[in-house]
């Protein structure tokens, strides 16, 4: 008798021998012998074959060629022969399935795929999405999987852990743990396969590369570098690749591997020097690090940029170890909190708002600061707390770029002279009062003075903190410039008068380069245009 799946009440439409069987079986081929096949497989596949009810993925495997009852089986392969991608063709194919589970026959359909359905088909999980919003019941029966013929040849325990990925949608993973790339069927894809792998691995680390495992005087596996990897032509679909695991220290191009450097240079016979420090005692070394890396950024060195990134990184790591050996925190917050942040502050391109300009991005990123300020806790041992609108600029900010923010957010509220001329007098003002200020006066009106200097900066549209670093580069240069003109003349600087000295400077303005300062909207991230206080996260 035919074979027929179990079936629930509800899978059965109509009482007749022949009826549309709301059921589907996906049958496993195994990793390509036909003695690899369970007995209940190879009954399922006879049965369904003999009543013109088996379809294949593909008739590319050692299974279909070497029997016979399935020469006859149609196959997808002319879908994979035209479609321009695999979307397009694991789509076609599940529709055409749908279309024969519909049709009136004696027994359910069965799929049949290579190795074991639920182990890298693409086609079998979007099958059974479909079929679930459709009340179509989908009954899998296993085969052995290109795992259970890969792992003997390569000793591998897979308890231990094993990264098992298709090649064609590798992306990131953990060096550390055992990585199968199966379906490395061309150069073109191992090309792409290695390219990943080598964000990870060094060029030499070595891979195996597994070709028809499980086949019956076929199996071979040959051990490469993997730079060599792409360099053979001999790569078809029953090719994979085992990417042995490194030593943990020995990743290092993962983030996680300099967390693990931190953890071991704070344990308890770890480096004296790294266990005694403390937030506050890395304090400096943060704000140096920051302002290195800003010079290797301001003079387009890439190269020493590169380098500083990681001292700032060294320096995140650092205070994340302190946080975790506390319990307050520890660099999973860290990253969990920044990456839920920019998908809370880009609801356009994570949610639904639209924002097609900068100003529009900007426009969003503030309303989503102010909702987060408005919701965030305002008691404080369950007293009423007022906020101010400057809650939010640290008061550890460099004195020019906080002056900018607090300013900024004051002119939101209206707290500004409606145009230019106000701050111009304002400026007089000040200066006036400097001159008639008395010695224990002039450190506040200087102050004073500053701080209306970088308003006008602000209206102006102009960074203050940039536009006093062009002035110093420029002095630098200059100054520079009036030194090697006194080393020429061989002269002493105490013999020199004032005249002279203006002199030489006048000469190093017309013949230093100076630098200049381009004008640019930094994005919400660093500076703040005017109206915005973007600067401060």
């Amino acid at each position: 008798m035919p074979f027929v799946a179990e079936q629930s009440p509800e899978s059965r439409q109509g009482t007749q021998q022949s009826r549309v069987w709301n059921e589907v079986v996906v049958v496993g081929l195994g990793p390509g012998d036909p003695d690899h096949l369970t007995a209940r497989a190879a009954a399922i596949i006879t049965d369904a074959a003999s009543a013109g009810q088996l379809v294949l993925r593909t008739r590319i495997h050692p299974t279909v060629d070497k029997w016979p009852l399935l020469a006859t089986a149609p196959s997808f392969d002319h879908i994979y022969e035209h479609a321009s991608d695999f979307d397009t063709v694991y789509r076609d194919i599940v529709d055409a399935i749908l279309v024969r589970i519909g049709q009136p026959s004696d027994t359910p359909l069965v799929y049949a795929v290579p190795g074991h359905p639920s182990i890298g088909e693409a086609t079998v999980l979007r099958l059974r999405e479909a079929c679930r919003d459709r009340g179509i019941t989908v009954t899998i029966v296993p085969g052995l999987s290109f795992i259970d013929a890969i792992a003997p040849l390569l000793e591998v325990d897979v308890a231990d852990g094993l990264h098992i990925v298709d090649a064609l949608s590798i992306s990131r993973m953990d060096p550390t743990i055992p990585v199968l790339v199966c379906q490395i069927h061309s150069r073109r894809v191992a090309t792409h396969v290695k390219l990943t792998l080598a964000s990870h691995y060094p060029d030499t680390h070595p891979v195996v590369i597994v070709q028809a495992a499980g086949i019956s005087g076929q199996m071979r596996t040959r051990t490469v570098e993997l730079w060599e990897l792409d360099h053979r032509d001999d790569l078809d679909h029953l090719t994979t690749v085992f990417v042995k695991p490194l030593e943990p220290l020995s990743a290092v191009r993962e983030p996680a591997t300099l967390a693990l450097v931190m953890a071991r240079l704070r344990a308890e016979d770890g480096c004296p020097w790294d266990r005694e420090q403390t937030h506050e005692s890395l304090r400096r070394f943060l704000l140096e690090e920051t302002y290195e890396a800003l010079e290797k950024l301001d003079a387009g060195d890439v190269i020493g940029l590169e380098e500083e990134l990681g001292d700032i990184l060294l320096q995140i790591v650092f205070h994340s170890q302190i946080a975790t050996e506390t319990g307050t925190f520890d660099f999973g917050d860290v990253v969990a909190g920044i990456v839920s942040k920019m998908i809370r502050r880009h609801p356009h391109v994570f949610g639904d708002a639209v924002a097609t300009t900068t100003d529009a991005v900007l426009q969003n990123w503030e309303a989503t600061k102010r909702a987060e300020r408005d919701s965030a806790a305002d008691t404080e041992a369950g007293v009423p707390v007022r906020k101010s609108m400057l809650d939010g600029v640290p008061r550890s900010l460099p004195a020019l770029a906080q002056s900018q923010s607090i300013q900024d957010r004051a002119a939101r509220v209206g707290f500004d002279w409606p145009d230019i001329t106000g701050v111009l007098d304002k400026i007089v003002e000040e200066a006036r009062e400097l001159t008639e200020a008395n010695d224990a006066e002039r450190a506040s009106e200087v102050g004073d003075l500053f701080f209306t200097l970088v308003n006008l900066s602000r209206r102006l549209g102009i960074d203050a903190e940039e536009s006093l670093r062009g002035s110093a580069n420029r002095f630098r240069a200059r100054f520079g410039h009036v030194e090697a003109s006194v080393a020429t003349r061989g002269v002493d600087w105490s013999t020199l008068d004032a005249s002279e000295l203006d002199n030489m400077w006048n000469d190093a303005k017309r013949a230093a380069a100076t630098r200049a300062f381009p004008s640019h909207n930094p994005g919400p991230y660093l500076a703040s245009p005017e109206g915005s206080d973007t600067a401060v996260r």
